[in-house]
């Protein structure tokens, strides 16, 4: 029987969004773990792991150095690296899923990692609102995780994620940002509410909204955007007499005098000012703008765009709190209307 080497447990995911130095780590932490790797056993060499692995040498340094730093490897010259402890602290391990990466996904990524700790290992994947690509990372990972985080935006094939989604053990699952009709069991859930959202932030923004006539939403076609963001759109427009008109395409859309654009895509947002500003429009007078999400740049561009967003930092922290605490609550995330010179 052929005895396992090294190399035969310790991998790196050429296409996790985790950085390698770290998959590195957190292989070498889970065959101490496991008892793959003893006390005093020693470790490949840097030029070593940089050749069998396919990764930089800074790479392979970056990740033995994080490994003494926490205890588990020391060295010696002449000797090289070996472990030099096997109280390994690091006990939660968690598949992170995002269906995209943009601003505010980073604000949710980087909440979350700090709230979670340094004791908590993360693998982190992008799936590009692609259900195969989603489907793939799941049914790939062997690895025994102790929590799935996942944020659950497609393009197509919602009812498919579904069944995927279900596959998943109750107790580990915790779903970011959108529920799915459909998941059954005890779960966790930090969540938008997407059709009282926006309508509530229309209604703060109602005073400003009533010196135009129209309210156009750029809701892209097709797109992973929930219906539910039209519904609250529709209703808030209905209760309060605007004429309003669902757009899918900014490029070619008429834009007139006494209108207010909603954006959901921060590439439309782009268009949208730029035409604006070609036909000489005053952006807060003639025309308004609305973006959906909250960004840096929108505090200071143009003076100000106006957002209603969801408060990513929270939706990323109380996530992480959900591991922690061992939780399966739902909690609806907080939405906020911030006035700027866009309106």
């Amino acid at each position: 029987m052929k005895t396992e080497t090294f190399f035969d447990f310790i991998h790196v995911d050429e296409y996790s969004a985790t950085p390698k130095y770290l998959q590195l780590s957190d292989a070498i932490i889970k065959s101490v773990e496991l008892g793959k790797l003893k006390k005093e056993a020693l470790l490949p060499s840097i030029n070593e792991l940089s050749y069998k692995l396919e990764i930089s040498r800074d790479t392979a340094e970056k990740g033995y150095k994080y490994l003494k730093s926490i205890g588990v490897i020391n060295s010696v010259p002449g000797k090289g690296y070996y472990i030099s402890s096997t109280d390994v602290k690091r006990k939660l391990k968690v598949f992170l899923l995002f269906n995209k990466l943009s601003a505010h996904k980073k604000i949710v990524y980087d909440a979350f990692i700090n709230a979670l700790g340094d004791e908590v290992s993360v693998d982190f994947y992008i799936y590009n609102n692609d259900l195969t690509l989603f489907k793939r990372f799941l049914s790939n990972k062997k690895e025994d995780y102790t929590h799935y985080v996942i944020i659950p935006h497609f393009m197509d094939g919602e009812e498919d994620a579904k069944e995927i989604i279900n596959a998943i053990p109750k107790s580990k699952l915790i779903l970011l940002d959108k529920l799915i009709p459909g998941i059954d069991g005890d779960f966790g859930a930090v969540y938008e509410n997407f059709e009282k959202n926006i309508y509530e932030a229309l209604e703060q923004a109602l005073e400003p909204l009533s010196k135009y006539h129209t309210l156009k939403i750029i809701f892209p076609e097709p797109g992973y955007f929930p219906n539910e963001i039209l519904d609250g759109f529709h209703r808030f427009c209905q209760q309060y007499a605007f004429s309003y008109q669902v757009v899918s395409d900014i490029a070619t859309e008429p834009i007139n005098e006494g209108e207010v654009f909603i954006n959901l895509m921060e590439d439309d947002l782009v268009i949208l000012l730029e035409r604006m500003i070609d036909m000489n429009y005053k952006i807060g007078k003639d025309v308004g703008v609305v973006s959906y999400n909250e960004t840096p740049l929108k505090k200071i561009l143009l003076d100000g765009i106006t957002t209603i967003s969801t408060d990513f930092k929270f939706m990323g922290t109380v996530a992480a709190e959900l591991i922690h605490d061992q939780s399966r609550r739902h909690i609806e995330i907080p939405f906020y209307y911030t006035k700027r010179a866009s309106l």
